[in-house]
């Protein structure tokens, strides 16, 4: 039997319990109103078809809920919190703050279904509307304790990859949430006497349809799949896709959203991150210096000798360097206007605000290096030299 059967059946016979229990509330209710129609005659007169006593109570009986809402679905949670203050989880307790709004909706469609029985108004329209909100309540319910247990999941996810926890616990909520939407949606459908099954069966060729028209949306999906087995990014790492670069925010089953340095949220479908290349800047655990300085062509060779082993001894020594990884000064050429000396190093930190600082305080050192020297740094320039004038003529 499929779990549709079943939840339909369930349901079923939960509102037939509940349709039963009105009839014994109305029964009761009417007991009441016998003695003033004796009384009050006109009570017993019709206003479209409806008895003005039954009326006047189901009126007031429905504003009556309506007021008391708030005070029923306070006493109705203070109970369940009761229930859940000594146990050893906030779990609980979160799933009980969540089945407020459900539980104070619940008391709206009790006050409709008393309302439509005092004025024998239930038509099976009627009766099939309410029960139909009945069901999307409770519904609703699963869905509010499946979201009051977020960080239950990210918990349970964490045991299996504590990296990409909060990834595949969106995932998994997300897919729960579709399940659980799908069926509630089956349930109220047979309460207007449809037969799911024979729907879907009758979709068939426009389910193929749909199938070749959602390929992409497959695609996304697959691809969701293959960044999280792979573990190439994660939320808060910055990251270049593409000709995207940013901060990701979010991996979803159809999207990534990744926040560009423009503060800027860009939407790029799975199936493209998946498929290009990842640049991840955020576990490269170093950073590069890479420049060319440029000394003027009259520095002596032995200056120039005696300013690199200085440099190359400052970055040995930097605490801000890395000395695990390359690290070269050389003299590299004869440029137009200068004499260049490469120098490549790696810094110890990726962060960037630390970065800029400790190649600002190298670019400070290498300048008093220069300096103390007795050189300078070049500038683009041409030098002409003229063989000779020409002579004036004489008288």
């Amino acid at each position: 039997m499929s779990i549709t059967t079943v939840t339909d059946g369930n349901i079923t016979e939960s509102l037939q319990v509940i349709n039963a229990l009105d009839g014994d509330i109305i029964a009761t209710i009417q007991g009441y109103l016998a003695p003033l129609y004796e009384r009050f005659p006109w009570l017993s007169s019709s206003l479209w078809d409806i008895p003005i006593a039954n009326l006047i109570t189901a009126m007031l009986l429905f504003v009556a809920i309506m007021l008391l809402r708030k005070l029923f679905t306070n006493v109705c949670i203070g109970f369940l919190q009761n229930l859940t203050k000594n146990t050893q989880t906030y779990y609980d307790d979160r799933i009980v703050s969540a089945l407020k709004g459900p539980i104070r909706f619940a008391f709206v469609i009790i006050a409709l279904h008393l309302f439509f029985l005092l004025i024998y108004k239930e038509s099976e329209f009627i009766v099939r509307v309410l029960d139909s909100l009945m069901v999307y309540t409770l519904f609703w319910a699963i869905l509010a304790t499946v979201e009051a247990l977020r960080e239950a999941i990210y918990k349970a996810t964490a045991k299996f990859n504590k990296d990409l926890s909060r990834e595949m616990g969106n995932f998994i909520l997300t897919f729960a949430k579709i399940f659980i939407g799908g069926v509630g949606l089956a349930a109220i459908l047979s309460v207007w006497g449809i037969n799911v099954t024979a729907l879907i069966a009758s979709l068939g060729l426009g389910g193929l349809a749909f199938a070749l028209a959602a390929k992409d949306t497959a695609s996304n999906l697959f691809g969701s799949f293959a960044l999280l087995a792979d573990k190439s990014i994660r939320i808060g790492e910055w990251v270049k896709v593409g000709g995207v670069e940013g901060v990701v925010e979010d991996v979803g089953m159809r999207t990534t959203k990744i926040r560009s340095f423009g503060k800027s949220l860009i939407t790029v479908p799975n199936q493209l991150v998946a498929n290009q290349p990842i640049e991840n800047f955020s576990r490269r655990g170093i950073r590069r210096i890479k420049m060319h300085i440029g000394l003027t062509y009259g520095t002596t060779s032995a200056q120039i000798i005696k300013i690199k082993e200085e440099i190359e001894a400052m970055l040995k020594s930097h605490e801000g360097i890395s000395q695990e990884e390359s690290l070269m000064v050389y003299f590299d050429s004869f440029g137009d206007s200068a004499l260049n000396i490469f120098i490549y190093t790696f810094t110890a930190t990726a962060n960037w605000a630390k970065y800029l600082e400790i190649r600002e305080d190298i670019h400070i050192k290498i300048m008093q290096i220069v300096e103390a020297n007795g050189s300078s740094f070049a500038f683009p320039s041409q030098s002409i030299y003229v063989e000779s004038l020409p002579t004036e003529p004489t008288a």
